[in-house]
């Protein structure tokens, strides 16, 4: 569950289709549209980013591949700090566009087999939902877009972790 601590100079919104498609970086945010999907956005949001890893980014070499996982980091920042200033809450559950970047990095990093996708996302899912050490943390104490973010990337990081023991021990190829 995100955090939801609030902007003083915002009140808060409740999004809709109509709210989000008003602004670019307000779809980008709810990843498309995913992140009004309830129950679970952040999962719905997860899902939306692996299908976009299945369909168009599993093809990119990996140079361009690092250059997009950054561009879209940094866009990332920049959208959910302020789909979360619209919002008055700055980690609204609904913004999933962290959970997407996240995700194709453990994708990208993850054996490209069904099997090894399925792990990367239910991992992945798991971390950012558990929010172990210090993600937790991070998640509490910063409230801008780049926590919003980072908090993710953590989780990411995790996931790619586990991942490479499960690699290292044969359990996944």
């Amino acid at each position: 569950m995100k955090h939801s601590a609030s902007f003083d100079s915002a009140p808060a919104v409740s999004p809709s289709f109509s709210w989000v498609f008003q602004r670019p970086y307000r779809i980008f945010a709810f990843g498309f549209g995913s992140g009004l999907l309830r129950p679970a956005p952040g999962t719905w949001g997860t899902l939306a980013g692996w299908l976009i890893w299945a369909l168009l980014l599993h093809r990119l070499p990996d140079g361009p591949m690092a250059v997009l996982l950054v561009l879209a980091f940094l866009l990332g920042c920049w959208v959910c700090h302020r789909a979360g200033r619209d919002l008055g809450i700055h980690d609204h559950g609904g913004i999933v566009w962290d959970e997407m970047v996240a995700v194709w990095l453990v994708l990208w990093l993850s054996p490209p087999s069904l099997v090894g996708q399925a792990v990367a996302f239910v991992l992945f899912r798991a971390f950012d939902i558990i929010k172990p050490a210090p993600i937790r943390y991070f998640d509490r104490r910063w409230s801008n877009g780049f926590g919003v973010m980072w908090d993710d990337l953590l989780a990411a990081g995790y996931s790619l972790l586990v991942i490479a023991v499960l690699v290292r021990f044969g359990w996944l190829a």
